[in-house]
């Protein structure tokens, strides 16, 4: 399974272990990869002289006379052997490639921060941060005192990070992803509802079952994984086919549940729907050409700040450091948006460049202007999802209790202020 281009490796392995290092990723794992790039190449070349030269003994047997010929098929015999074992030796080196390949995470962009999770850098700060003459409650109790949350019945019937959202909070949440859906489709979108179960090579494919393997859910019976987003069915939909890219990126929404196993995250958040195991959510995922993938990240993250805008949250755009990139992104965006109980910003949406980290491992591509198959581009971002209620909920509380409903929701839901039933 191809991943990161080899051509590119081989040309300017220097610009791979800086992108490792921006990651604080081992650049060593560009020499063993270079090591293994040179050990298949010099297998397949000693497997090819060995059949051409098993197919020009086998005519000098042909042409032998009786007498020669029990020593040349012993020889034959020898070399066929010979052929075999170099057979062997290809699959050995190939099969290193491909594990040294897929240790090695999408090149990180230039200008993209080195660093961890906190070395991001702000583009942007949008709208006041809400000042409450009284104190203000944090999204669960609201949630609670409204009618809208319900953890304690979700962790009776399924277990701790479940919830079910009731009255007018499933209203609100369906009306953020109509709104959602609206506005994708006004983009050019096509709006799809996906599988949320999928084969091991797509999940495979999108880069989900390296370092975050232990974040997905997996149906051993049937082999099969529970989505953490729409991204990894709509990665897979055109996988194994050429696309037609003339006239533009071909982009689509996701609508669907995800389901995230939250490993490692024991005692974080525990508190309400911030980090659960299942959530809601309209992703965008484009395919594109890769000289358009710069441009398009700007119009994702463009889609996403008007839809945040509309909810009339205070939020902050921020450019993600290398070391919190996931492995198939080469540069992340993400809009984070202030939650007041916290006195802090929390993510609400991500947008990735993921280049052709998974077009190539998924094999799609496209037509360049003189017909060459090329591998295409992929991104993708948020454009609403469960924990945006937690600041919408937050910033619009009332001294009263009750919480106003952002305007563009207001249709949706069928009511201005949420208050206690």
């Amino acid at each position: 399974m191809v991943v990161i281009d080899l051509k590119f490796l081989r040309e300017n392995p220097d610009a791979v272990r800086t992108s490792q290092r921006t990651r604080g990723e081992d650049p060593g794992l560009v020499d063993a990869l270079l090591e293994a790039d040179a050990s298949r190449r010099a297998a397949i070349l000693a497997g090819d002289t060995l059949r051409a030269e098993q197919k020009a003994f086998g005519k000098k047997v042909g042409q032998a006379s009786p007498e020669e010929r029990p020593a040349l098929l012993a020889g034959s015999k020898e070399l066929a052997q010979k052929v075999k074992d170099a057979e062997v030796a290809q699959h050995e080196a190939q099969a290193k490639l491909d594990e040294a390949h897929r240790a090695i995470s999408n090149i990180v962009q230039d200008g993209a921060p080195a660093g961890g999770e906190d070395d991001f850098i702000t583009l942007e700060t949008v709208g006041e941060i809400p000042t409450f003459d009284f104190e203000p409650k944090d999204h669960l109790e609201l949630g609670e005192s409204l009618g809208l949350i319900d953890m304690e019945r979700g962790a009776k019937v399924s277990g701790s990070r479940f919830y079910f959202l009731t009255g007018f909070g499933a209203m609100l949440q369906l009306g953020m992803l109509q709104l959602a859906a609206q506005k994708a489709m006004a983009n050019g979108f096509t709006m799809m509802i996906p599988p949320v179960l999928v084969r091991s090579e797509i999940m495979q494919g999108t880069g989900f079952l390296g370092q975050h393997a232990d974040e997905v859910y997996h149906l051993a019976d049937d082999d099969l994984y529970l989505v953490g987003t729409s991204e990894v069915p709509l990665a897979g939909y055109h996988s194994g086919e050429i696309l037609d890219l003339a006239d533009g990126p071909k982009r689509y929404a996701g609508w669907s549940s995800c389901f995230r196993r939250e490993a490692g995250s024991y005692g974080k958040d525990t508190r309400g729907i911030i980090r659960v195991h299942q959530f809601d959510k309209v992703e965008m995922f484009t395919y594109c050409k890769p000289e358009d993938a710069d441009a398009e990240h700007q119009r994702l993250l463009a889609w996403e700040r008007d839809m945040l805008d509309a909810m009339g949250l205070p939020y902050r755009v921020i450019d993600v450091a290398g070391g919190d990139l996931g492995s198939s992104a080469a540069r992340k965006f993400d809009c984070e948006a202030w939650v007041p109980t916290q006195q802090a910003y929390r993510e609400l949406t991500s947008t990735s460049n993921c280049t052709t980290y998974q077009a190539r491992r998924l094999h799609v591509r496209y037509r360049d202007e003189n017909g060459k198959p090329q591998t295409a581009a992929t991104l993708n971002g948020t454009l609403a999802t469960t924990r945006w209620l937690v600041a919408i909920l937050e910033n619009h509380q009332q001294a009263d209790g009750s919480v106003r409903v952002p305007d563009a929701l207001v249709p949706f839901v069928g009511r201005e202020v949420l208050t206690a039933p």
